[in-house]
């Protein structure tokens, strides 16, 4: 089943006084593009993150956001800075006896002065945090894998609509390109009789004329490769891993190959039908770009 490379996933978890969130959104891209967003105190845990993300999912432009959410402890902690306080006691009590100076020293003074009293973080005990973290991680992984798999579903749906589509298109160029040599001969016939006796037709420089006609209007092996394309494609629509850029590929190739019958077209009909089918290949190539 083909996934998409779309999706969003969100997971909580509390353990040992701590809780954390964490969201996964996930768009298209060409390789697989992690980047995690994350408190400094989890930063220690981030390569840990973007292997398992990476294990899930394979392919896409991923962006994993972990919160800390309400939690039973202060996310920071008051701290004393020691040297700093001890400084403005000892700078007070000079200016107090240099200046002859009334008053004491008190809390509410010593306290107020800038950066005497800090705010550092928490500390958290490692394994309850990362108990919490691969618990709220692999929630999100499941809601966003499985957000993926929908739309997979979808996409695939669309694809096969489209892929049936196409298989119609390419069975009326089969029918309607061996018909075109016989016709543009009888064309050929019609335009001659108009003006016989004017010059003599050469029968057999006529048939040499027919048989070129017919060789480079030859469409065989562009239909040949587009049907194999074909079942190839089909063939990774259920495959059971990521397939998208296997699928993009075979689409450039089935183009190139509508592109090359088109050229050769010497013909009103045959040249709309190829047309057409150059227009749901690339509803496919919009929809391919999709998958991971």
């Amino acid at each position: 089943m083909i996934k998409s490379m779309t999706g969003y996933g969100k997971g909580q978890s509390r353990a040992g006084g701590i809780a954390l969130g964490v969201e996964i959104k996930t768009v298209n891209h060409r390789f697989g593009d992690i980047s995690v967003k994350a408190p400094r105190f989890l930063m220690p845990f981030e390569h840990e993150v973007k292997k398992r993300v990476g294990e899930r999912l394979k392919r896409g432009k991923i962006d994993v956001y972990v919160t800390q959410e309400s939690s039973e402890t202060l996310a920071a902690v008051p701290v004393l800075n020691k040297p700093l306080a001890q400084a403005y006691i000892d700078v007070f009590s000079r200016a107090k006896v240099e200046y002859d100076l009334e008053g004491e020293m008190t809390l509410s003074l010593l306290t107020g002065q800038r950066d005497v009293i800090t705010l550092e973080e928490a500390a958290f005990d490692q394994g309850q945090v990362k108990s919490c973290l691969e618990e709220a991680l692999g929630l999100a992984l499941e809601a966003v894998e499985r957000m993926r798999r929908n739309e997979g579903r979808s996409t695939l749906a669309d694809i096969e609509a489209k892929f049936g589509v196409i298989t119609a298109l390419l069975d009326k160029v089969k029918e309607r390109a061996p018909l075109i040599p016989d016709e543009w001969k009888s064309k050929l016939r019609e335009r001659l009789a108009r003006i016989e006796g004017e010059f003599e037709v050469d029968p057999q420089r006529l048939a040499q004329e027919v048989a070129l006609f017919a060789d480079r209007c030859d469409i065989s092996e562009e239909i040949a490769r587009i049907e194999s394309h074909l079942q190839q494609f089909n063939d990774l629509l259920g495959a059971g891993e990521p397939v998208g850029r296997q699928l993009d590929f075979l689409v450039q190739e089935l183009n190139r190959e509508a592109n090359t019958m088109g050229s050769k077209s010497n013909d009103a009909d045959l040249t709309r039908l190829v047309v057409s089918l150059k227009a749901e290949l690339e509803k496919i190539r919009e929809q391919a770009q999709n998958v991971e």
